[in-house]
């Protein structure tokens, strides 16, 4: 069974280490168990009995009436949240539970759920966004294996193509192409999976090249597609440091303007470059589309 430290359980649940320590002190509530050289840890259940008092608590429910129900009824009490999931910290709950569980079922329910409610622009924005840069932070960290990660990336990967793939492609009157891609080294492809379905619902048309594309591959295909525009997204965490150096590298190979997306963009400070546009939010990508 996975061992977690109490910084991971901070991460996982978004609760501060002095928090969890108080409700320990004051409640006893989820005592840590301790190893054979007496270093604190907790155990799975722990985890998700966690992840349960913080949707209770989240709900309106406090931590000193929390304390006196048993696992049990916690359990049950949060079932019948999933109900509505109406708040942003309920789905995220969700979505980490179930990741943790590898709970599949779960999972694509409150994406179906958040999907019908939001459409697809505001779950990427406030949900789906949000819960991918928690989970890639994690499995840096540890706290998760890259099995979890990859779990709940490649559901998200098969719901954005699902909605790609209603989109009616109906083409505007001055239509613009782009060239979707990402960069060697770069494996995260919902990013760029959300931008192709913003361009067919907007009625431009693109070419889909995928992850980790050969820099000396780009020439070759701009010459011979002739975009408008080309198109990636930077979200690795181990590529932080040199992101200005990677957009530069891609842009040695391109004669069109390049768009950049991407948790990378939003948390570096990018150089400015002629033909260069950095988007940092949805918000950002939606508005470039509409104005284009």
């Amino acid at each position: 069974m996975r061992k977690f430290s109490i910084s991971d359980i901070e991460g996982l649940i978004g609760i501060k280490a002095h928090t969890i320590r108080a409700w320990e002190v004051r409640y006893n509530l989820v005592p840590p168990k301790r190893t054979a050289t007496n270093i604190r840890f907790y155990n799975e259940e722990d985890l998700r009995t966690l992840l349960n008092i913080v949707a209770l608590n989240e709900n309106g429910y406090k931590i000193s009436k929390i304390a006196r129900m048993d696992r049990m009824l916690i359990s049950n009490l949060v079932g019948q949240l999933k109900n509505d999931l109406s708040k942003e910290s309920m789905q995220l709950m969700t979505l980490c539970r179930a990741t943790i569980d590898f709970d599949e079922s779960a999972f694509v329910s409150v994406l179906d759920s958040c999907i019908e409610e939001m459409g697809l622009v505001k779950t990427m924005d406030l949900v789906i966004f949000p819960f991918m840069k928690k989970t890639g932070m994690l499995w840096q960290t540890g706290a998760i294996d890259p099995a979890h990660e990859h779990f709940a990336s490649n559901l998200i990967r098969d719901r954005i193509i699902i909605e790609i793939n209603k989109v009616e492609h109906t083409k505007r009157l001055k239509n613009k192409k782009f060239l979707l891609f990402l960069p060697e080294t770069e494996m995260h492809e919902n990013g760029l999976l959300f931008a192709r379905y913003l361009l067919k619902s907007r009625g431009h048309d693109s070419l889909y090249l995928g992850l980790e594309t050969p820099y000396s591959d780009l020439k070759k295909v701009v010459d011979s597609y002739q975009p408008d525009f080309a198109f990636t997204v930077l979200t690795s965490l181990n590529l932080g440091k040199n992101v200005n150096k990677i957009i530069g590298k891609v842009m040695d190979h391109l004669s069109v303007p390049l768009l950049v997306a991407g948790s990378l963009i939003s948390e570096f400070d990018i150089l400015v470059q002629d033909r260069l546009t950095p988007l940092k939010n949805v918000r950002d990508m939606t508005d470039f589309l509409e104005y284009l």
